[in-house]
């Protein structure tokens, strides 16, 4: 029997995934549903499997390896596992540089 994960969510994923649907839903509040279903259905089934997906790239050119994503186009969900528990980090569009979004919330949490 394969042991459960518990998916928990940062208080910061939360937001980006409130900044996202609330972006979306002013074009369109179906696809504002569509897209939040989408994210929640594929970030809770890291409950079974949750290292299916691959290191941040960016972050293992540096050797910084706890990190994982799932991309869900167009957004990549960022998260870490630990024991038998990932916790769900960030939501970011896949079009922005990565680099300046982990710049921007260093930066947003000295302040």
């Amino acid at each position: 029997m394969t042991k459960k994960y518990t998916v928990y969510w940062a208080e910061v994923a939360e937001e980006d995934l409130k900044a996202i649907i609330g972006y979306i839903y002013t074009d369109s509040p179906s696809a504002a549903k569509d897209s939040l279903k989408k994210i929640k259905r594929k970030t809770s089934s890291l409950n079974s499997l949750p290292q299916r997906g691959r290191i941040v790239p960016e972050l293992k050119r540096h050797g910084i390896l706890q990190y994982r994503e799932l991309i869900i186009p167009p957004w990549r969900v960022i998260y870490r596992i630990s024991e038998f528990q990932v916790y769900v980090l960030s939501v970011i569009d896949s079009r922005r540089n990565i680099e300046d979004v982990l710049l921007d919330l260093l930066t947003r949490k000295e302040s």
